[in-house]
C-alpha cells in the first residue's frame, strides 16, 4: 500500500527521538517525512505527496509501559499529552484529514524525555519499522 510516513519528535529529547529514529529506518522504504518538532511546516510536503494515506509517528504519553505501541483513535488524540512540539497533534490531523483520506497515528510510549533514546523504546521503534515495512498495521493494538 502506498503510505507518506510523518515522524514527530526531537532528537535530543530522549524518548522523544523515537519519531526521528524510525525516519532513519524507514527512509529507503518509504517517502518520509522527518518532521522533528515542527509538524506543521510540513503540511504542504503532504499535500503536494497527495497520497490516500498517512500514518504519523510519535512518542505519546498514554500511561502504559515504556515501548509500548499502540494506533491511537483520533478520538482520544485530544485528550492526551503529546511529545514536545508546539501544534496540538489533533489540530494538525484534523487538517490534514482535508487532504488526505486515510491518516493513521501511531504513538509509542516514551520512558524518558531528556537525555538519549532508551534502549527499550529504541527497540520499540525498530519493531514498528519491521511492521510498516511487512504492511502489517493490524498487528498494532489500538489504545482503549
Amino acid at each position: 500500500m502506498d503510505y507518506l510516513v510523518m515522524c514527530i519528535g526531537n532528537r535530543d529529547g530522549g524518548d522523544d527521538a523515537v519519531g526521528p529514529y524510525v525516519a532513519d529506518k524507514l527512509k529507503n522504504d518509504f517517502t518520509v517525512i522527518d518532521a522533528g518538532t515542527v509538524p506543521e511546516n510540513y503540511t504542504s510536503v503532504v499535500k503536494k505527496h497527495n497520497s490516500k494515506n498517512l500514518i504519523i509517528v510519535d512518542a505519546v504519553d498514554m500511561n502504559l509501559e515504556p515501548g509500548e505501541i499502540r494506533i491511537v483513535p483520533k478520538e482520544k488524540i485530544g485528550v492526551m499529552h503529546i511529545s514536545t512540539h508546539g501544534i496540538p497533534i489533533s489540530v494538525l490531523i484534523k487538517y490534514l484529514e482535508q487532504h488526505v483520506e486515510n491518516i493513521i497515528f501511531i504513538g509509542i510510549q516514551p520512558k524518558v524525555m531528556s537525555g538519549k533514546l532508551t534502549d527499550i523504546v529504541k527497540k520499540s521503534g525498530d519493531d514498528l519499522v519491521i511492521v510498516l515495512k511487512e504492511n502489517k498495521l493490524d498487528y498494532i493494538k489500538t489504545l482503549d
